[in-house]
């Protein structure tokens, strides 16, 4: 499929002119056994050159999926403890924002965990399903071991409690429509708008740029969205990012 990509090169071409680097990363949630759409994923990273911080869901992990990732290009962070909604009626879907007696305990478990399972392979991100986190839990992640936090949208510090905060800014599932590839001159736009944030001065130009996928439930035309997305952005001169670098 052909994309107008016009907005986008404008947008890295005044960043460029600005000298405002636009480091690149990516996050792709809910995984827990390898399957093969985690192959297609591992495929797709080794081909763009863009390692997958590949959130995993602790509660349900395979104890085998550690032997099987490729530790290049798959960077495990923590997802949770078992992504069960625990919203009231009146609440958007979450794990971690309604009060409950053991959240924190959960994201202690979650932690333990995935240590236990990767050792220092593990980045220590926390990842709350549904992108929806309470102060009170995040209040409580570094004492237990994270370094960063990581939701949806642009961030409006660069740390919190301890700890750095590094979102996503994109995601290509029309999730309250057909579930498959959104408007793509709406997410092209989307890009666009806050990458000509970031160079104006008008948003933090320190954030990663990141983009969101869910890989067990992409569709042919959400994986070449991907694909495409991520080469046009390094042609652009976007740089890659990895939680090992400083934020």
């Amino acid at each position: 499929m052909n994309y107008d990509w016009t907005p986008l090169r404008k947008a890295l071409a005044t960043s460029r002119a600005q000298r405002v680097s636009v480091p690149l990363w990516w996050r792709d949630d809910d995984a827990i056994t390898a399957t093969r759409a985690l192959d297609h994923l591992t495929d797709l990273s080794r081909r763009t050159g863009i390692p997958v911080h590949l959130a995993i869901i602790p509660a349900h992990v395979d104890p085998a999926l550690p032997d099987l990732l490729d530790p290049d290009y798959m960077l495990p962070i923590v997802h949770g403890w078992a992504h069960t909604d625990h919203s009231r009626p009146d609440e958007k879907k979450n794990e971690f924002l309604t009060v409950r007696a053991h959240s924190v305990q959960e994201t202690r478990l979650a932690m333990e965990k995935l240590t236990g399972l990767f050792g220092p392979r593990l980045r220590r991100m926390f990842v709350p399903p549904w992108n929806r986190i309470n102060p009170a839990v995040t209040a409580a992640l570094a004492g237990q071991g994270y370094q960063c936090l990581s939701t949806f949208g642009a961030r409006h510090a660069a740390s919190l409690s301890g700890l750095s905060l590094v979102n996503t800014h994109v995601d290509p599932i029309w999730w309250n429509g057909t579930r498959d590839l959104l408007d793509p001159d709406a997410l092209i736009t989307r890009a666009a708008t806050h990458i000509e944030a970031r160079a104006q001065g008008l948003a933090d130009a320190d954030e990663p740029f990141g983009l969101l996928t869910h890989h067990l439930v992409h569709s042919p035309a959400i994986w070449a969205f991907a694909e495409a997305f991520l080469t046009e952005m390094q042609t652009g001169g976007a740089s890659r990012w990895t939680m090992e670098n400083k934020v």
